[in-house]
């Protein structure tokens, strides 16, 4: 998904310094990453159509028209004795190591039909195509590679959606992207910063365990025994994004948001993590009700958010380091925290934004937008973001404790 405007405009309303520490990064090694994973995803393409005889049954037994994509280990050689689907397994756990990941999932490798108008044609005998989506940005692509089955390459338009069958050789953005938050999570606790994941209520029940663990956390802190108090949250009710075209071959967007501000207990950054696997596609709105942000983990009742995008060249590792040193470098600039309040906030997020450099998010099309100073029990509606790439309203919600 590229989004119409620059990260550059946002920094103009950042200040100023930090810069030698983004000049320092290493950004070799996500550029490579971002390489090996293509690379990879395109050997499997060509093993795919080379073996597409013998999978063309277990492929249509598991693709239909509610459901596009199945894992690669997933496939079965109809040759007896066939080693195939081990070497799946075996290049998926490498993909995941690769990644970092490994800990967090148990697959994460797929094929995929590109276009649900594409499975009837297929199920008629057409012979498909297989693709893999190049490394690096969207923007400077000439074409998208495939291979048929006889192993021809095929230049295919990066925009334009083709007019014959496509698998497409990739990961599980969804997965890979829940895998890569929670190893961000593990770093940035090992880093020292108590680092939380805001689920999506209608995805996945741990929200009500996020809810618990923060009512425990405000009763730990009382000095009496008396039962936790409501907790204020607030939920984002409405959101849409526009932007511009993005390649056919990307397939759904995986968004997701880095919340910032400063701990309420201690002068140091507060930073959290919320997934949004239901944010798949521009132009269109979506209504998710989500808590994004809970207060009682935040000084002053203010806090900003990032929204970011997922992509292949994502180090998740070295993103949460590089997000809590920043943050903490910032900190430690300002003499009083106190003086400035809450309007030290915006400080923290211009310079996580200011020090990611493109070795780490290879692809600028990871900056969607950003939200800032979002406050305590302050409704927003159809609120722009910084860069109008994103409408979003917000509502604070208090959540009683559980009688």
């Amino acid at each position: 998904m590229r989004p119409s405007f620059s990260i550059s405009m946002v920094l103009a309303t950042t200040v100023v310094g930090f810069q030698s520490y983004a000049n320092n990064i290493d950004t070799t090694n996500s550029r490579s990453l971002s390489e090996n994973a293509s690379a990879q995803k395109q050997s499997l393409a060509l093993q795919i159509s080379a073996r597409y005889s013998d999978l063309e049954l277990s492929l249509k037994d598991q693709i239909t028209e509610k459901q596009l994509s199945t894992p690669i280990d997933k496939l079965n050689s109809a040759k007896p004795y066939s080693a195939f689907s081990s070497k799946m397994q075996k290049a998926d756990l490498s993909y995941r190591k690769m990644k970092g990941v490994n800990d967090f999932s148990d697959s994460l490798l797929e094929i995929r039909m590109a276009d649900e108008a594409m499975i009837e044609a297929w199920k008629n005998g057409e012979s498909p195509l297989f693709a893999f989506e190049p490394s690096g940005d969207d923007s400077n692509w000439q074409y998208i590679e495939a291979y048929d089955v006889y192993g021809q390459v095929h230049e295919l338009d990066v925009y334009q959606t083709p007019d014959v069958p496509v698998f497409v050789i990739d990961s599980n953005g969804a997965e890979e992207l829940k895998a890569g938050l929670m190893a961000m999570q593990a770093e940035m606790q090992k880093l020292g910063t108590t680092t939380q994941i805001n689920n999506d209520s209608k995805t996945d029940t741990s929200i009500s365990k996020t809810q618990k663990q923060t009512f425990l956390g405000k009763a730990a802190r009382s000095m009496t025994m008396s039962k936790p108090e409501p907790l204020n949250t607030t939920q984002l009710t409405k959101i849409r994004l526009a932007v511009d075209q993005e390649p056919w071959i990307s397939g759904k967007a995986e968004i997701y948001a880095i919340v910032t501000g400063v701990n309420a207990s201690r002068i140091e950054p507060q930073i959290d993590l919320v997934e949004m696997p239901y944010l798949d596609y521009d132009k269109q709105t979506y209504y998710p009700n989500q808590t994004v942000i809970f207060w009682p983990r935040y000084r002053w009742g203010a806090a900003d958010m990032i929204l970011m995008e997922h992509d292949d060249g994502t180090d998740y590792k070295a993103l949460a380091k590089l997000l809590v040193e920043a943050a903490e470098e910032i900190l430690k600039m300002i003499p009083d925290p106190e003086v400035q309040g809450y309007a030290i906030i915006p400080q923290i997020t211009g310079k996580i934004i200011d020090v990611i450099p493109e070795g780490v998010l290879v692809n600028d099309d990871d900056f969607v937008d950003v939200y800032y100073t979002l406050m305590q029990n302050t409704p927003y509606v159809d609120r722009p973001g910084a860069g109008g790439n994103a409408v979003a309203s917000f509502t604070p919600v208090t959540i009683s404790p559980t009688e």
